[in-house]
């Protein structure tokens, strides 16, 4: 006799797996992809390894889909950015200021997704999510240049280039290290918030210089 699934089966199967992703995305954001071991996962899910295993084959798998998960939120904010009514100069904007702005709320996280050092699976995502930003600035920028508020140019060349730009100009300043020495000194505080309004300016401003806008 072939065994089939109830509904409620699935069900709470599928409770299961998002537990655990969310947990793993949980221990990520605290400490990286390299906090979220199996073990440390299935502790904080409150089930056992072997649990684990039987949704995702491997950790490579596990934290991949937490990729996955955590940079589709990433990239729906950055692309809804670009597209509201308005020039394309304020459009780019708001994307470039959404991007940098939510990676500054979540640096560990932020950190994470732009630059640790990776399972190759996850490495094969996060080419294909700098590949969607791409996308999303690219249509943005070919508006630019028919409206005439940016320069001519190609507008998939330079999309790459741009999202490549902000992911750099964030790494350093999202860095786990930089962040474990500026919460050891409390009178850091204030300054760190000035700086991140004067990181914000650059990066706009670099981003208009990138595009050429007038």
């Amino acid at each position: 006799m072939v065994y089939r699934q109830t509904e409620l089966t699935k069900q709470k199967k599928a409770g299961t797996r998002q537990r655990i992703l969310e947990q793993a995305r949980a221990l990520v954001m605290e400490g990286g992809f390299a906090a979220a071991s199996v073990v440390a996962v299935a502790q904080r899910s409150s089930i056992a390894t072997g649990t684990i295993y039987r949704h995702f084959p491997s950790k490579g798998e596990l934290v991949a889909e937490v990729f996955r998960m955590a940079s589709s939120k990433e990239l729906q904010a950055v692309t809804a950015a670009s597209q509201i009514q308005a020039t394309p100069t304020e459009r780019l904007r708001q994307a470039v200021h959404t991007f940098a702005e939510r990676a500054l709320k979540a640096p560990r996280l932020a950190y994470a997704l732009i630059a640790e050092p990776v399972d190759p699976l996850v490495e094969v995502e996060r080419l294909r999510f700098r590949f969607a930003y791409s996308e999303a600035f690219e249509d943005l920028i070919e508006d630019g240049v028919k409206s005439g508020e940016f320069a001519q140019q190609k507008a998939s060349f330079c999309a790459g280039a741009l999202v490549g730009m902000l992911a750099e100009s964030l790494v350093g300043p999202l860095s786990p290290q930089l962040s474990s020495v500026q919460e050891q000194v409390s009178e850091r505080e204030t300054l760190a918030e000035t700086d991140k309004d004067e990181l914000m300016t650059e990066i706009l401003a670099m981003a208009l210089r990138a595009v050429g806008a007038k």
